[in-house]
């Protein structure tokens, strides 16, 4: 017996009532696999290790900005940060507290937007930095938008260039 055979038969079978029952019945269980799916979907936070000298406040507070838009954050205290940014590559572009973010190096106070750019796009780089400590961006005051330069790092060893403008 093919299936549309078996169908009929039991469409003659299952009073109409007990046949809307059922459909009803599959679409909630159908609405509510897509749902769960969807919230494991949303609570997977991106990765994100960061070293940072133990005393820096500026860099707690950056932590908080990056835990606030959904990273999940593992702070390391390093006493040597030189040889962190000499580690990963930046040390010619440097900030205070150095990121690796799913194979990328992210250096200083770089804002989420200028992430997820890098995340999203997936350029051939070593990371993206906000060298120094600039007054307009995350964890160090408030942000002027436009104002805040985020530069690419090759890694090819060729100058930084200017990944975007945030």
């Amino acid at each position: 017996m093919n299936s549309r055979a078996f169908t009929q038969k039991m469409s003659l079978i299952i009073p109409p009532y007990e046949r809307n029952n059922m459909n009803i019945f599959k679409q909630l269980m159908l609405s509510l696999t897509l749902a769960l799916a969807s919230m494991n979907a949303a609570q997977a936070a991106t990765a994100v290790t960061l070293y940072k000298s133990p005393t820096c406040g500026c860099c707690e507070k950056y932590v908080e900005y990056l835990r606030e838009n959904g990273f999940a954050v593992k702070a390391v205290n390093e006493s040597d940060m030189d040889a962190v940014k000499k580690r990963y590559g930046v040390s010619h572009i440097a900030s205070c507290h150095t990121a690796l973010i799913d194979g990328y190096v992210v250096e200083g106070h770089v804002p989420v937007n200028a992430i997820r750019k890098l995340l999203k796009e997936k350029p051939a780089l070593t990371g993206i930095s906000a060298p120094g400590m600039p007054m307009n961006s995350p964890g160090m005051g408030e942000m002027k938008k436009g104002t805040l330069t985020i530069y690419a790092v090759p890694k090819d060893g060729k100058a930084p260039y200017v990944f975007s403008v945030e």
